[in-house]
């Protein structure tokens, strides 16, 4: 049973850092794409939170190396500091591409994606601190149910943001550039269901 398990509050504090580190990563994404000034400064910070990502990630996995029992499954651990890093590696990964594409004004359907990926790692910050008791499993489930919500909201924005591409712009240029970067913050939102994914199978095996 999980509550028979030895505590090992280091690999919960990584999973919290690892998830505040992504909300932050998407609140700078948020920021530079309101604000749109000082764009490589903006990028940089980006660029900085996604190292600070890696090294969470790469010390959850020396930890797990050198760990001969762990508070949960060692494949759940490796799967959700993995699927955490994703997303911060996808914003740096959407906020360099508008640097490259030389992006003159974020439109509308960028900003909503940045925020629904925002909310969506508020809610990850949320669920967090809930898995170091599996007496919380209730509310774990509902953080799940709204990241995933979440999720869905970002599908639908895609579509919407896809077809008025296609309908107004003219310019197949810009219309390749704003596919690519809707897509990446879409696909950033996909990795936060990934990382719901894994607390509910972690919620299946130890609740």
């Amino acid at each position: 049973m999980f509550g028979l398990l030895p505590k090992e509050d280091a690999f919960f504090e990584l999973f919290e850092r690892a998830a505040s580190n992504a909300h932050a990563t998407a609140g700078a994404l948020v920021d530079m794409v309101e604000r749109w000034d000082d764009i490589e400064e903006r990028v940089r910070k980006i660029k900085d939170l996604e190292h600070v990502g890696d090294q969470i990630t790469h010390d959850t996995i020396e930890k797990l190396n050198t760990s001969f029992i762990t508070p949960i499954d060692r494949q759940d651990i490796h799967e959700l500091i993995c699927r955490l890093d994703d997303i911060a590696d996808m914003i740096d990964t959407t906020a360099h591409r508008m640097l490259v594409y030389r992006v003159k004004q974020p439109t509308v359907a960028c900003k909503q994606l940045a925020a629904c990926l925002r909310h969506a790692t508020g809610v990850i910050v949320e669920a967090m601190p809930l898995l170091r008791n599996m007496k919380e499993a209730p509310r774990i489930r509902e953080k799940c149910i709204a990241i995933n919500h979440q999720e869905n909201q970002a599908d639908q924005l895609l579509a919407l943001a896809l077809g008025a591409l296609f309908d107004n712009e003219p310019d197949a240029r810009e219309i390749l550039k704003w596919k690519d970067i809707y897509q990446e913050i879409e696909s950033a939102t996909d990795r936060c269901e990934d990382v719901a994914n894994v607390l509910d199978s972690i919620v299946l095996k130890n609740a």
